[in-house]
């Protein structure tokens, strides 16, 4: 779907979408929009968000894979510096594409969005130092509904690039090695069939 300022692109999971801007370039660089409310409703995403997000990574900085187990929140991901290996399972209860997930290159170089919506789980890998990742959310950030799943669970087989930089692990926080398996969680989000992806 392709609106005056930015086009919408499906992936093969329901309601995750990569979002390309329209880029105004010349001698002195480049400009562009990377949010405006009323295209993005046009394209047919409607959410509103509440919460402006910055994560600074070094290369090799695992993040995820997060989720609120309530008051979920719809995220809009790009990447100022840096790159990464962005990663969304698909974690709605009577989803045609339950339980799988995709892979997505974010950079700095490539200056697409990446739209999550509530109910998937989301990480990153860090493939950069210096990695800056922005993201609005359409939910205030809960702590105490703040969950996940294990970045290496073996249901998922996601494969995590850390050869490529040269790690067998990685840089991981404590919390986000505790996290459960897909296997060991009640997922609390449902499919809408009636949602138009």
């Amino acid at each position: 779907m392709t609106g005056e300022k930015f086009s919408r692109i499906k992936t093969t999971l329901p309601g995750i979408f990569v979002i390309t801007p329209r880029i105004f370039r010349d001698s002195r660089g480049f400009f562009m929009e990377s949010y405006t409310r009323n295209d993005f409703q046009g394209i047919g995403i409607p959410d509103e968000f509440v919460q402006d997000n910055h994560s600074c990574s070094q290369k090799g900085v695992l993040r995820g894979l997060h989720f609120q187990s309530r008051y979920p929140q719809g995220k809009l991901v790009r990447v100022v510096s840096g790159s990464i290996f962005d990663v969304v399972v698909d974690i709605r209860k009577g989803s045609p594409t339950w339980k799988e997930w995709i892979v997505v290159t974010l950079s700095a170089h490539d200056p697409s969005l990446l739209w999550v919506p509530p109910g998937c789980a989301h990480g990153f890998l860090s493939l950069e130092d210096n990695t800056n990742v922005l993201y609005k959310t359409t939910e205030y950030y809960h702590p105490e509904y703040d969950a996940g799943i294990r970045w290496d669970d073996p249901d998922l087989n996601i494969p995590w690039p850390l050869n490529d930089l040269k790690m067998g692990i990685p840089l991981i926080s404590p919390k986000d090695a505790a996290l459960p398996l897909l296997s060991e969680l009640e997922s609390p989000f449902f499919f809408e069939e009636d949602m138009e992806w």
